[in-house]
């Protein structure tokens, strides 16, 4: 059986999906841009700022499932520009802490809103 997560700690969805769905101990992170939640806007500032927008984000979304984000197994990364690639790490090492959960980085043409940066993951809270 699923169930849908929400919370209006993050973004609302601006489509047709969910900001995660739990299937048994696996919960599915939608993609997260770095939208404030509140003003459903792109956080203003640098690189930096754009991508803990999206950990802070992602994290809501995990703790409105009823996990942490170090309950991530499987992070993906969505960049419009590739040489960002060092700052996703520097900061993504002020929210999470080994074992890193699996993660893939790829460079894309273009993001909703005209993000630089998106996120999704995958969290299991099976114990």
């Amino acid at each position: 059986m699923k169930r849908t997560i929400t919370t209006d700690k993050a973004p609302k969805a601006i489509g047709t999906y969910s900001q995660a769905v739990r299937a048994g101990g696996t919960v599915y992170l939608s993609g997260q841009i770095p939208l404030a939640p509140v003003s459903m806007e792109l956080v203003q500032g640098d690189i930096r700022a754009q991508i803990a927008q999206v950990f802070d984000n992602l994290k809501a979304v995990a703790e409105a499932a009823g996990g942490t984000l170090a309950h991530v197994v499987k992070l993906n990364v969505y960049l419009t520009d590739l040489a960002h690639f060092p700052l996703v790490n520097e900061v993504m090492a002020r929210y999470f802490s080994e074992p890193y959960p699996a993660r893939a980085a790829v460079g894309v043409a273009a993001l909703p809103k005209g993000a630089q940066v998106e996120m999704d993951a995958v969290m299991d809270l099976s114990g």
